[in-house]
């Protein structure tokens, strides 16, 4: 899925993005559901996550298991 099939769709990163362009940028899509793309390629694909997928995802970042 790309951006063409998603008219309307608000991209956002987050303000503690790095400044080289290496982000990730995330929205609220129809059908409950959030996509996650890559800044540098916005007509490129998307990756779509139900509400608790992205739910799950986040949980797990605040809860540090992805810490190295």
């Amino acid at each position: 899925m790309s951006d063409i099939d998603l008219p309307g769709v608000v991209w956002r990163k987050s303000r503690q993005s790095a400044a080289n362009g290496n982000c990730v940028e995330v929205a609220r899509l129809p059908e409950e559901s959030v996509g996650v793309r890559d800044s540098k390629d916005p007509t490129g694909p998307v990756l779509v996550f139900s509400q608790a997928e992205w739910a799950t995802f986040i949980g797990g970042v605040k809860g540090g298991e992805f810490n190295l």
